[in-house]
């Protein structure tokens, strides 16, 4: 099966779950998933399927990158903050749809890689930042979204506190096992959660999050 086939097939999939934002879908046909895969699963790089990458972390399923770009309801104007850069494939998505993307990322060997598969794809609008992400990015806050791509034993408050008002956060957040997709607003009264679906993600790692002795 050819690439264009597999892309083609995948955009079809994602239609049918629910995925209505063009602009999320152009987003999701231009960046190519089969560079952020191992070489290992590269067969794979178009199935709806999370995948295993190095650091025992996974590139998430489509759908779920996806559902979550599409929550944060980005115009092009945005700065977004991504905790957990993993493979870099979610960064190269949000890369299409906002001004600026600030991704954070603990393991050094995931974030030196994904910095390379974006510099090669010609993406200069990422700021990439190693270290504790349940703390966020002060630097560059508030933000307009935060895309959380590990699951949370709760919503991290420095996350919270860094997003502006009128943004929005898009956090798994449960135990190890059952987790939830949060959406939460920044209002003037506080956040506004909805839940979008049920999930399951790796650990988010850091002070706010799951201990590092549990990893």
């Amino acid at each position: 099966m050819s690439k264009s086939t597999s892309v083609d097939q995948l955009i079809r999939s994602l239609v049918s779950q629910g995925i209505h934002d063009d602009r999320v879908l152009s987003a999701m046909r231009a960046v190519p998933r089969n560079l952020f895969v191992r070489d290992d699963q590269s067969q794979r790089a178009y199935e709806d399927a999370a995948l295993p990458i190095e650091c025992g972390q996974t590139i998430s399923q489509p759908y779920i990158v996806a559902l979550m770009t599409q929550a944060l309801q980005l115009t092009g104007e945005e700065t977004v903050l991504e905790v957990g850069t993993g493979s870099g494939y979610q960064t190269a998505v949000l890369s299409q749809l906002c001004r600026r993307v600030v991704s954070v990322e603990r393991h050094e060997t995931l974030a030196e890689s994904a910095k390379s598969i974006l510099s090669e794809l010609q993406i200069d609008n990422v700021t990439f930042r190693l270290g504790d992400g349940t703390r966020g990015c002060r630097e560059f806050a508030p933000y307009d979204g935060i895309l959380v791509a590990a699951a949370a034993p709760s919503m991290p408050r420095s996350l919270a506190n860094q997003l502006g008002v009128g943004g929005r956060i898009v956090i798994p957040v449960g135990d190890e096992t059952t987790q939830t997709l949060i959406l939460a607003t920044r209002t003037d009264q506080g956040l506004h959660t909805q839940k979008l679906c049920n999930c399951r993600f790796v650990k988010l790692i850091g002070r706010e999050g799951w201990s590092d002795q549990d990893d």
